[in-house]
C-alpha cells in the first residue's frame, strides 16, 4: 500500500527534535511520497536540506503563503521566480488569500495569487491553494485565469458541497485531511458525493492532527487515520482509497 502526503510541513520547527522519527513512523504504515509547501523565503534552505535527505520521499513546491504576503511582497515573489528558473518543483504553493487572521493585505493577495497562479502556467506546474474565509475572492480569481493551464489542488478543503463541485470545474482535486474526521469538521456528511477522482489526501502537518490527535502536533503517519475515515466514508478498502488517491496525486504532480 502506497499513500500520499500531498501537503505536510516536515521542514517546520515543529519537528526539530524528530523529524528523521517523524519521517520513519510515516513510512512504516505506507505513506511513501511527501509534497512539501513553501511558505515564504525564511524556509528555502530548510526545503532543500530536507530533500537533500530524502531525495526520493520528498517533492518540492515553490511559492508563497498567503499570510507572508505584506507591504513589500514582490521582494518574495522574486526570489519565487528565481527558484523556479532554477531548479525543479513540483507545484507552485501554498498559494491564495487567507482572511481569517488580517484582512487589511487583500489586495495584495490578490495581486500575488495572480502572479503566482501565472509563473505556474509559465512552468506547466499545478497549483496547491490556501484559501481560508475566502471562497468567493479565489474562486473569482480562478474564473480570470482559467484555461486548460489552470489545474492542482484545493488544499485543505473544508467548504459545502456546492463549493466543492465549483473548486472542481476549476480542475482542482479536493486536498482532504484531518478536518473530515472531526465531529463538526461536516465535509464528511456530503463527500461520498464527490468521486474518489477527485480527492488527495494530506496531513497539513504540524497542523490539523485528525481524530484521535486533534490538538496534538500532526504528523505524516496520521494520514493512516484519514485514509480510514474515507474507506468508512466510500465503503472501500483501504488500499484501494491509496491506491485511488496516490494515482489522483500522480496525475497533479506528474510523478
Amino acid at each position: 500500500m502506497i499513500l500520499t502526503d500531498t501537503h505536510t510541513h516536515l521542514y517546520s520547527e515543529a519537528f526539530e527534535g524528530d523529524r528523521d522519527a517523524v519521517i520513519d513512523r510515516a513510512i512504516a504504515v505506507g505513506v511513501q511520497r511527501f509534497f512539501i509547501p513553501a511558505i515564504d523565503s525564511t524556509y528555502t534552505d530548510a526545503m532543500l536540506a530536507l530533500q537533500n535527505r530524502y531525495p526520493d520521499q520528498m517533492f518540492l513546491m515553490m511559492g508563497l503563503h498567503p499570510t507572508h504576503v505584506k507591504d513589500h511582497f514582490e521582494e518574495e515573489l522574486e526570489h519565487v521566480r528565481e527558484m523556479l528558473d532554477q531548479r525543479k518543483f513540483y507545484a507552485v504553493g501554498e498559494i491564495g488569500i487567507d482572511l481569517y487572521w488580517d484582512k487589511s493585505f487583500l489586495a495584495q493577495q490578490q495581486e500575488a495569487f495572480r502572479i503566482q497562479i501565472d509563473l505556474a502556467k509559465k512552468h506547466r506546474l499545478p497549483i496547491v491553494i490556501h484559501c481560508r474565509e475566502a471562497f468567493d475572492e479565489i474562486f473569482a480569481i480562478l474564473e480570470e485565469k482559467k484555461d486548460d493551464d489552470l489545474f492542482g489542488i484545493f488544499h485543505c478543503f473544508t467548504g459545502t458541497l456546492e463549493q466543492a463541485h465549483k473548486a472542481i470545474s476549476y480542475n482542482m482535486k479536493l486536498g482532504i485531511g484531518g478536518v473530515v474526521t472531526f465531529k463538526n469538521g461536516k465535509i464528511d456528511t456530503f463527500l461520498q458525493e464527490i468521486p474518489l477522482e477527485h480527492i488527495v489526501l494530506e496531513t497539513d502537518a504540524p497542523y490539523l492532527a485528525p481524530m484521535p490527535f486533534r490538538g496534538k502536533r500532526n504528523e505524516s503517519s496520521y494520514l493512516l487515520h484519514v485514509a480510514r475515515k474515507l474507506s468508512d466514508i466510500y465503503n472501500k478498502d483501504i488500499e484501494e482509497i491509496a491506491e485511488i488517491t496516490t494515482r489522483n496525486s500522480k496525475a497533479v504532480f506528474g510523478i
